[in-house]
């Protein structure tokens, strides 16, 4: 009996192994030749760091960073005034149509992003808005909106509904009970769901080739741009900071919400 248990222990550690492996080997792959010297990825010839130093002095590339960062902060900003609103009133108060609104709301996080780039390339051509930056920023709130929503509602759904009460009791107004009492508890949600959200708005390509203008090209466009004539070192080399601020954001976020499941569970 102890000896199929240890077998079937091994058998689970192999194949978590070799899942790993198979998902991050072209992780390890793209951050090895981004050290490679050689002009072509596919020769090795030598370590070097001059392909990270060349990032620096790339125009486009910064470019391109700055318009990335720009949509993120701007989309997840309105997102997050938007989606906290949306969050609360779902959670306080009842109307007409309610759980329609509530899976309307919500469909972005499961509707292809295609589909949705489409759609929303045909909406501006109907109205006859001008591809440009701030389409780029329109068409991303609209999947940031529902992440941070989703986020507010989970920590919403464990707050004690008796704290609101009581500031109203003791005099305080609707809208001050709600930035004193309420915003204060819905803050490490709404901070995780930005982090999370900027993260897909900093990384979508598919949603922003669609929507994209002149002279407002993000990342992904710029590094889409560039492989076609082949992968270089220098995009190797921006793939790893791309995975490494990404990756950070991104357990930052788990960071947030982990924290607020353990104080959700000692109270």
């Amino acid at each position: 009996m102890k000896y199929k248990k240890n077998t079937n222990s091994l058998l689970f550690v192999l194949y978590g192994s070799v899942m790993f492996l198979y998902m991050y080997l072209p992780i390890f792959v793209l951050a090895f030749y981004s050290f490679n010297q050689s002009a072509y990825s596919a020769r090795w010839k030598g370590f070097s760091l001059e392909w990270y130093a060349r990032l620096l002095s790339d125009r486009r590339i910064l470019q391109a960073l700055v318009n990335s960062l720009a949509v993120g902060a701007i989309s997840v900003t309105i997102a997050a005034i938007v989606g906290t609103m949306m969050a609360v009133g779902l959670a306080k108060y009842r109307f007409p149509g309610k759980n329609l609104y509530r899976g309307v709301a919500y469909l972005p996080l499961i509707i292809p992003d295609i589909a949705i780039a489409i759609s929303t390339l045909i909406f501006l051509a109907v109205l006859r808005v001008q591809l440009s930056f701030w389409t780029i920023v329109a068409s991303h709130v609209i999947f940031c909106l529902a992440y941070i929503a989703i986020v507010v509602s989970s920590r919403f759904a464990h707050l004690d509904r008796h704290l609101e009460e009581a500031a109203l009791d003791l005099g305080a107004t609707p809208l001050q009970a709600f930035l004193k009492v309420l915003l204060p508890e819905l803050r490490p949600a709404i901070v995780a769901g930005c982090l999370l959200a900027f993260v897909l708005s900093f990384d979508d390509f598919l949603i922003s080739s669609f929507t994209a203008g002149t002279r407002s090209t993000t990342l992904p466009l710029e590094i889409f741009s560039r492989i076609r004539t082949g992968v270089k070192p220098d995009i190797n080399a921006l793939g790893v900071l791309l995975i490494l601020f990404s990756g950070a954001i991104a357990y930052i976020a788990e960071l947030i919400i982990n924290r607020q499941e353990t104080d959700n569970h000692y109270q």
